[in-house]
């Protein structure tokens, strides 16, 4: 219990193929998904993981079909609405990390609304990446030191990797320890690309609704047996 990765970032794959072979609509996949992500949250939080990021949609995933997508945009705005009796008893707090410009102006008032409600939650954190991209992420930080840079605030010379970082939506979170993949793929989609630098990684070939906590402890264990350099010896 020493050492319980602080940060951990789950890619939530599979969640279609969980579907397909049960005969079911990937909207249903979707759902079984999100039904799991509440599980994974109490075990984290009891274990005393400090954050959990989550890949809930991706800058990529607007080009799947219109009615999966609305489906996917319907499921996250019920369970906005229901994250205020959700996080209570549980002392938990949501972030979300992504351009959520580009999401409806409903749906943006429930993250405004849902992030009040849990902001005095001092427990773990829920950091869902909702419209977010990992490359995106980083032109984005670019932008804004190049702001920086041309309204004075700052030198390009004294641009940093810390500096570049306070403008990373994980800038308030501890490092990221861990990044998990269910579902057999092994990449990492645009996820975290600048928080992954040192992450350990650990892949499973179950399916995100299938993903249970016994799994979730196995990847723990391997990742305490980890030796974890950062690049010396």
């Amino acid at each position: 219990m020493s050492n319980i990765p602080k940060h951990i970032g789950v890619i939530m794959d599979g969640n279609g193929r969980w579907a397909k072979r049960r005969g079911l609509p990937r909207s249903a996949g979707h759902k079984a998904g999100a039904d799991n992500l509440e599980k994974i949250c109490d075990y984290c939080n009891s274990l005393g993981v400090k954050a959990l990021t989550v890949y809930a949609f991706s800058t990529e995933n607007w080009n799947r079909p219109k009615a999966e997508i609305d489906a996917l945009m319907e499921l996250l705005y019920n369970y906005l609405l229901t994250v205020e009796e959700k996080f209570r008893n549980r002392n938990m707090k949501l972030q979300i990390s992504g351009d959520v410009t580009a999401l409806s102006e409903k749906i943006q008032k429930a993250i405004v609304h849902a992030e009040e409600v849990t902001s005095s939650g001092d427990g773990m954190i829920l950091n869902i990446a909702l419209n977010y991209g990992g490359r995106a992420e980083i032109v984005n930080a670019a932008r804004k030191s190049a702001e920086d840079v041309k309204s004075g605030k700052i030198r390009p010379e004294d641009i940093d990797e810390d500096y570049l970082g306070r403008y990373m939506y994980t800038s308030n979170l501890p490092e990221v320890d861990l990044i998990i993949r269910p579902s057999g793929e092994k990449r990492l989609s645009n996820f975290l690309l600048w928080q992954a630098a040192y992450a350990e990684f650990w892949y499973s070939d179950i399916c995100w609704p299938d993903f249970g906590n016994d799994d979730m402890k196995q990847a723990i264990l391997d990742y305490q047996n980890r030796d974890r350099r950062f690049g010396g010896v």
